[in-house]
């Protein structure tokens, strides 16, 4: 099935994601609060996302470098 029909190639929010007031006042009341404490928001995401906790245990540390003053 082909069609030249520009209008089937393009995004259309109206069309293709149909929204109504309900859906909205439903994802304004469900909405992330970002916490008093960003840094600690963080953390805890990275606690979920696989492989966040292997790659800092293996990253590149200053240890053994000597001291310098900025």
């Amino acid at each position: 099935m082909h069609s030249n029909d520009r209008s089937d190639f393009l995004f259309d929010i109206e069309r293709d994601i149909p929204t109504t007031p309900e859906d909205v006042i439903a994802l304004r009341k469900n909405r992330p609060v970002r916490g008093e404490n960003w840094l600690e928001d963080l953390h805890r995401l990275t606690q979920q996302l696989p492989g966040v906790q292997e790659a800092l245990r293996r990253r590149k540390t200053f240890e053994g470098c000597e001291p310098f003053e900025l």
